[in-house]
């Protein structure tokens, strides 16, 4: 069963998503694998308080000043969640790899990660909310809310498909 939509701020979902992308991009610049475990424990801490990591960010200094404004839309917050958990998870394991001497290892998977949130950012298309919801068709335990009506899994909901 699924449970009802609730009101995002999808704003919030995209400054969070062009800091990591900022963040991470600076990183590989100016070459401080630091800034990457900053940034993925962030998303972490983010997902442990189910909401965007760098929210802080939009809600302290973006929002207050009219620079970004509210985009609230119904929308499961879940899948927004677990994907922030998932690309967490990949900068933590980019960050071993860092202290393991593997800084291309490290490097690729820092990169997978932005190219993740670009996509999500410039295109509305989200890999971890589809798989999210991919696991959720197979009726894996907490699993259990379904995409909005008429929205492709993965996709915004305010790109409606139909």
């Amino acid at each position: 069963m699924s449970e009802p939509l609730t009101r995002v701020d999808h704003s919030a979902l995209r400054v969070n998503q062009a800091m990591i992308i900022l963040l991470s991009i600076s990183a590989f610049v100016v070459n401080v694998t630091w800034l990457v475990a900053i940034v993925g424990l962030v998303m972490l801490t983010g997902t442990v308080l189910r909401q965007p990591g760098f929210k802080f960010v939009y809600a302290s200094f973006l929002k207050p000043r009219g620079i970004v404004k509210p985009d609230v839309i119904a929308d499961n917050p879940q899948p927004h969640i677990f994907a922030q958990g998932m690309g967490g998870t990949v900068l933590a394991i980019a960050v071993v790899a860092f202290l393991l001497n593997g800084a291309v290892v490290g490097w690729a998977l820092t990169w997978l990660v932005i190219a993740l949130a670009a996509l999500n950012l410039f295109a509305g298309f989200c890999v971890g909310c589809f798989i999210y919801y991919w696991l959720g068709r197979l009726h894996l335990p907490g699993f259990n809310v379904q995409p909005p009506a008429g929205t492709f899994p993965g996709m915004r909901p305010s790109q409606r498909t139909s």
